[in-house]
């Protein structure tokens, strides 16, 4: 479990596409279709997994949601930066 970051850590950390809610991280995808976002939330699903760090998952009709949050630590930790950080490259990677 990573310590807590300060507000400036938070905001110097944080990728550029997403935003703080409180005590979370989040980041909402748009795509062409359902089943393109039903994908990528497979591919978040693969990611978390191999790092041990599950975000909430919200799939809408044309958009999916990505909640990121420690919630043993009560807030946000290198843990969640570091998972977005990682939702982000794969998703260039795969729009490449």
């Amino acid at each position: 479990m990573g310590d807590l970051l300060s507000d400036d850590e938070i905001e110097t950390r944080l990728p550029e596409t997403w935003a703080r809610d409180d005590d979370e991280i989040v980041r909402t995808y748009e795509f062409d279709d359902y089943l393109h976002g039903v994908n990528f939330a497979q591919m978040v699903g693969e990611i978390a997994e191999s790092q041990f760090h599950h975000p909430e998952i919200i799939i809408g009709y044309k958009e999916v949601e990505i909640r990121l949050t420690s919630h043993e630590a009560g807030g946000i930790t290198d843990d969640d930066t570091e998972m977005a950080e990682l939702i982000e490259s794969e998703r260039e990677e795969r729009d490449a």
